[in-house]
């Protein structure tokens, strides 16, 4: 069996070559390569896979089509949308992610994007660094606002448990309600939460039904004093609307862990 890791897995190569070893004394093969979006490139490094391993590149239908034994792609990292699954699910191909191993680093990321922009941290610290003060920069509290997470996962339930530390009232909006959420946690609908809310922090999935949630209808909607934190994925925000909306102040803020684009242009 052929296993093509089609690119870096973050793991030093001695810790790889040891996960490895058993697999190879039973004959399977690794072929393990540089990350590359050139699809000619991933063709020709996949094109005998029976395993395909990967962590956020994409992996799009041409290279899953022209790879006839292929049967398994393994995701090493939270999400598959950057894996063309139509393609996936015509060919019976099964392919699993590495769900849950981020919760506390992107919740808690989540924390620090927020208290830098409400305690202006950043131009804080560059003030200081150029011998001024810091007059002007007046900051806020987090404890008494409202925090509207979009996303009632693993990670969005995280982040509520957090902000509740913190005395944050805590809204949220999910596909479906949960019955099993703290008492703490209001389920509410999502023009609600956007209205509603002094920080707006997005944790759910890009599928077609969130992909460009985010518009300038949905800012419009939030509080001119708001905020707007996306750890989701960046095609769920319209970017050009969120600039606008930035640029026009219908928002306060924003921070943004993800880009439309991976890497940017």
């Amino acid at each position: 069996m052929n296993i093509v890791i089609l690119e870096s897995l973050s793991i030093p190569q001695a810790e790889l070559d040891e996960l490895k070893a058993p697999f190879e004394k039973m004959g399977y093969t690794f072929k393990i390569y540089e990350k590359s979006t050139d699809i000619p490139t991933l063709i020709d490094r996949a094109k005998d896979a029976d395993v395909i391993m990967l962590a956020n590149m994409p992996l799009p239908a041409d290279v899953i089509n022209a790879c006839p034994k292929l049967k398994f792609i393994n995701v090493a990292f939270t999400g598959v949308d950057h894996v063309a699954m139509d393609a996936v699910r015509k060919r019976n191909i099964v392919v699993s992610n590495a769900s849950g191993y981020s919760n506390d680093s992107v919740a808690e990321l989540g924390v620090g994007l927020i208290l830098g922009l409400l305690r202006n941290i950043p131009q804080v610290e560059q003030r200081c660094r150029n011998g001024m003060t810091k007059e002007g920069l007046v900051g806020h509290e987090l404890k008494g606002k409202t925090v509207g997470i979009i996303g009632l996962g693993r990670i969005g339930r995280r982040s509520a448990e957090l902000y509740h530390a913190f005395g944050c009232k805590i809204l949220a909006n999910s596909r479906t309600i949960k019955d099993d959420c703290p008492d703490y946690i209001k389920q509410v609908s999502r023009d609600e939460l956007l209205s509603e809310s002094d920080i707006v922090i997005l944790h759910c999935p890009l599928n077609e039904s969130t992909r460009g949630m985010i518009d300038s209808d949905a800012l419009r909607k939030m509080k001119p004093t708001a905020i707007l934190i996306n750890l989701a994925r960046g095609p769920v925000v319209v970017a050009k609307d969120l600039a606008d909306a930035l640029n026009n102040d219908v928002i306060a803020g924003a921070a943004i862990d993800v880009f439309d684009k991976e890497p940017p242009p």
